[in-house]
């Protein structure tokens, strides 16, 4: 987020903006105020490869964070401004950041964390007036600062943080380049290749920033001298009246999004056809093919989807004509190349069911867990896992069925929920689904599903019959689920991601498995 040539050229252009609130950022504003934060990490100390965490919503302090980050040499990290005080803590402990900028909105998790944050030197605060007890004010410390770049910039790195769906987030930690910040990066030709933006786009960010979905395209936009527009809260009306209002090129969501806008009424889709759109790019969470065709339908041919873990280690990717003529392949690769093996690390024939590994890119380390980073290559470090389970077709594209953690074992047989979850999410009544093993004395698990019906349909009344009666002819019988529960809600991370290890958590409660 290194804005300073166009800061140079266009000071009032606007760099970023809230959807919510309209509040605007120019690219002149935008570098001034990053590097009096900068001037304040320098004035504590902090130098090259030195850590730093920002704990706080979307916003455009957080793009002024992360942009002062990035000129100052520093790894930083923003974390999920929905964690609890214990997860929150992780992260800045386990980064070792010595200086923690949050806001007063999180305040009541920030004063548990300074107790969980011994390391932590300075406490800013973003909406605080004055200074109070640990917490200074971030516009006062930093106003009186210089508003001119330090001479000796160096570029830094935003260290993301995995999900943690299945254990601990794990750092992601590459090595920072000896460079300027305004010296072009290598990698940022070829991301800014697979998200599809250009010099002048305006990209339509709805998901958290603290995610690399929502972080990479926004960085690079700034980069190209675009336009960032800033979702506070998905809404899917407000998605769509965003993009016509700021007539958005560009947009990365999660298939649930997709999902939510397809579900809004019929006359109001068809006055917002969202023409403006030339990128609408989706990942970091499996899309069934009924909802990437009507989304294709609805907005035309301008739907991309790419695979990949945070980690970077492989990146495939497919188009909308692709995708419809190969229903449910996540594309091919760009980044690495695919291999399938077994448990065993042998390499497995086309169409064989195997573990997802890359070869060709490993160039990062899990921060501080050499165990982890051990365990995601091959001990010849020339392949490095995502943890999922596919396999590729005669012209090497790749088709997923499932994470390596959340494969349900019955009877001795490999079951693999997304296929389960696919078939259920393309019926009607289905808002969202996940499918989980759960305890069975005889064949130690068995596949229950966990169902979201649409709004309107009162589950207390509702034919289970109905979805089990739709896995017939599309699913074997030991896959079909032998029960269903009905929520509110199924939870999912900020990013999309199920959260199948709560959500096993209840069912496995006083049973032994590795699973949770």
């Amino acid at each position: 987020m290194y804005p300073n040539e166009e800061a140079r050229k266009n000071p009032n252009r606007i760099a970023a903006v809230m959807g919510g609130s309209g509040r605007q950022l120019t690219y002149g504003q935008l570098d001034a105020s990053a590097n009096q934060l900068a001037h304040l990490f320098r004035d504590q100390g902090l130098v090259r490869h030195d850590h730093v965490a920002f704990f706080m919503e979307n916003s455009l302090e957080l793009i002024v964070a992360c942009s002062a980050g990035e000129r100052s040499g520093l790894y930083y990290s923003a974390i999920d401004a929905k964690f609890t005080a214990e997860e929150a803590a992780w992260i800045v402990n386990n980064s070792t950041a010595r200086v923690v900028i949050t806001t007063v909105a999180l305040r009541p998790v920030a004063e548990e964390l300074v107790k969980r944050c011994p390391q932590v030197e300075r406490w800013l605060m973003v909406g605080l007036e004055q200074s109070e007890g640990p917490f200074e004010s971030y516009t006062k410390v930093t106003e009186t600062l210089p508003t001119s770049p330090q001479a000796d910039e160096r570029v830094g790195a935003y260290m993301a943080y995995t999900s943690g769906t299945t254990g601990r987030p794990k750092g992601i930690a590459r090595e920072l380049p000896d460079m300027a910040p305004s010296d072009p990066l290598p990698i940022m030709a070829f991301v800014a290749e697979i998200y599809r933006l250009h010099p002048g786009c305006v990209t339509l960010v709805p998901g958290p920033l603290h995610h690399m979905g929502g972080q990479a395209p926004a960085s690079l936009t700034i980069r190209l001298g675009g336009t960032v527009v800033i979702m506070e809260h998905f809404d899917p009306q407000k998605y769509v009246e965003l993009v016509d209002t700021y007539q958005v090129t560009n947009s990365l969501v999660v298939p649930t999004m997709m999902s939510r806008m397809l579900a809004l009424p019929a006359e109001f889709k068809e006055k917002h056809t969202m023409a403006s759109m030339e990128t609408l790019l989706h990942g970091a969470a499996p899309c069934p093919t009924s909802v990437k065709q009507q989304m294709i339908d609805w907005v035309g041919p301008v739907v991309y989807e790419y695979y990949g873990a945070t980690e970077g280690n492989g990146i495939t990717f497919v188009d909308s004509g692709e995708a419809l003529e190969r229903p449910g392949t996540v594309g091919r690769a760009k980044v690495g190349e695919i291999v399938i093996l077994d448990d065993d690390g042998n390499e497995l024939p086309t169409g064989s069911i195997g573990q997802v590994w890359f070869r060709g890119r490993i160039n990062y380390e899990y921060f501080d867990d050499e165990k982890k980073t051990a365990e995601s290559r091959t001990p010849d470090a020339m392949l490095s896992t995502v943890g999922d389970i596919g396999f590729l077709d005669e012209d090497g594209y790749l088709f997923l069925t499932d994470r390596v953690a959340f494969t349900i074992v019955s009877g001795g047989v490999n079951i693999y929920p997304q296929e389960i979850e696919n078939v259920l999410a393309d019926h009607p009544d289905v808002a969202d689904v996940a499918v989980i093993g759960v305890p069975n004395k005889d064949r130690g698990e068995e596949v229950k599903a966990i169902v979201q019906l649409r709004d309107g349909i009162d589950p207390d009344t509702y034919d289970s019959q109905i979805l089990l009666d739709a896995c017939e002819g599309r699913l074997a019988k030991f896959k079909r689920p032998r029960s269903i529960d009905y929520v509110d809600e199924v939870p999912r991370s900020s990013n999309g991601k199920l959260d199948k290890k709560g959500l096993r958590k209840k069912y496995w409660e006083g049973h032994a498995t590795p699973l949770v």
